[in-house]
């Protein structure tokens, strides 16, 4: 699994001009799957995300976490983060794992986040052309690969 982080100071999804999901202070997750990924995957991304410190404490320093500034989650279902652009000039995605494989585990990462602490935990919509909204702060943006782990 690929995960593009940014700290945001909201965030909001729209699919035909309807908010589906928003969150204030907090993390908004661009997350893509990829062939062969699965609970392990999912368990150890929710984990590092909701202990990742990069929000400042009282000195200015990122000391503190999701959870000890109690943010939230907005979690995007992102395929393209599995594009391969390396030949000619219209990606590939053929690393991306198919759908029926991506949706139940993105909804499954969602709830892990949750289990892990995380609240509130706001979805896109899988597969839907949405328009996401990031007031990213910082601006503080982190790539995050379970294969790199």
């Amino acid at each position: 699994m690929r995960a593009v982080l940014q700290r945001v100071q909201r965030g909001a999804v729209r699919v035909d001009g309807t908010v589906v999901g928003a969150i204030e202070h907090g993390f908004v997750i661009l997350v893509g799957v990829g062939h062969g990924d699965g609970e392990d995957e999912a368990q150890w991304l929710a984990r590092k995300i909701a202990g990742l410190r990069v929000f400042e404490d009282d000195a200015g320093k990122f000391n503190r976490s999701l959870l000890d500034v109690g943010g939230g989650c907005l979690v995007v279902s992102q395929f393209t983060l599995y594009a391969d652009a390396r030949r000619g000039r219209r990606p590939s995605f053929t690393d991306a794992a198919l759908p029926d494989a991506a949706e139940p585990l993105i909804v499954r990462f969602a709830e892990l986040l949750r289990q892990e602490g995380v609240d509130p935990v706001a979805m896109g919509v899988f597969g839907a052309r949405m328009q996401v909204e990031i007031h990213n702060d910082g601006p503080v943006t982190i790539w995050l690969d379970t294969a790199e782990r």
